[in-house]
């Protein structure tokens, strides 16, 4: 007998997440001067995860950035208030020939199943013009679609499976409370290959690279699970002593066993083995190990 074919899982709204669009003969100047990632590295159709600092090296803004053509780059923000990012940065145009814009009727949807076509870093079009990501991370298939006019379903379980499975890789996904209370080595953002030291100057690149040659990163993400969501940058204590602070949380939705939460916390890289358990809120803090496969 022949084997049935294999169901796709659906396509659901990607409702928290924007698209800002970088047009004109010097987007991708502007965004390899203004993004921590190596943007000129890029070919048309490929995408790398990066984002934008301030001139003290915080993170501003976490996206994915694809450069769709010569003349057009999409800074894909999950969680992102791409109205905000474009007037934040609509300030360094200068005379720069480039336009930032929202792009009207784009829509965002996803699903957990593999792409049609694109495959790691290589976006894929088909036919109907819908432009594909692949967010897999090698073991668990995941498709971000953006189309003209499409419409999928809202699924806000699915939409929760999502942002689960991007905090336990190491994604931070601290929806509007932002993420400016910490720096790239702090959040290890080194696992996405999302930042570089040595493309030359943007925002913020100077604290980037003087941390990363002299060695001097002291704090890391961990990830744990807990009974509830924790208030962002709610303190991490140890014992009776505040040690780090809450970067990013959300429901575990399957991916930490018995637990409500996963909490993406930044901490000192070196504890002691006998050092006290970790709590926020009052709860205690389980460790979990960070996941790999969503760097590209």
């Amino acid at each position: 007998m022949d084997k049935p074919a294999a169901v796709k899982a659906p396509f659901f709204a990607l409702s928290d997440h924007a698209l800002l669009a970088l047009e004109g003969r010097d987007a991708v100047a502007f965004a390899q001067a203004q993004c921590m990632s190596d943007v000129a590295a890029l070919a048309d159709g490929q995408w790398q995860w990066s984002g934008w600092l301030s001139p003290k090296g915080r993170v501003q803004a976490l996206f994915a950035l694809l450069r769709v053509g010569p003349e057009t780059v999409w800074l894909l923000l999950p969680d992102g208030d791409a109205g905000a990012l474009k007037a934040a940065m609509e300030r360094f145009v200068f005379r720069s020939k480039v336009k930032l814009q929202v792009p009207g009727g784009l829509t965002l949807c996803a699903s957990f199943s593999a792409p049609a076509g694109a495959s790691g870093a290589m976006t894929a079009t088909d036919a109907k013009g819908r432009l594909e990501l692949d967010l897999g991370d090698g073991t668990t298939p995941r498709t971000l679609r953006i189309c003209q006019g499409c419409t999928a379903p809202s699924d806000p379980d699915a939409l929760a499976r999502w942002r689960a499975f991007d905090l336990a890789h190491g994604l931070p996904r601290p929806g509007a409370a932002g993420l400016e209370a910490f720096t790239p080595q702090q959040l290890s953002l080194e696992r996405l290959k999302a930042y570089s030291v040595r493309k030359g100057c943007y925002p913020g690149q100077e604290i980037v690279a003087r941390t990363h040659f002299l060695g001097q990163a002291k704090r890391g993400p961990g990830l744990f699970a807990a009974d509830a969501l924790p208030a962002h940058e709610a303190p991490v204590m140890e014992g009776e002593r505040a040690i780090g602070a809450v970067a990013s949380a959300a429901a575990a939705a399957g991916e930490a066993d018995g637990h409500a939460a996963l909490v993406l916390a930044v901490l000192p890289l070196q504890r002691p083995e006998d050092a006290p358990g970790l709590a926020v809120d009052g709860m205690p803090l389980v460790p979990l190990a960070l996941r790999d496969g969503l760097a590209r």
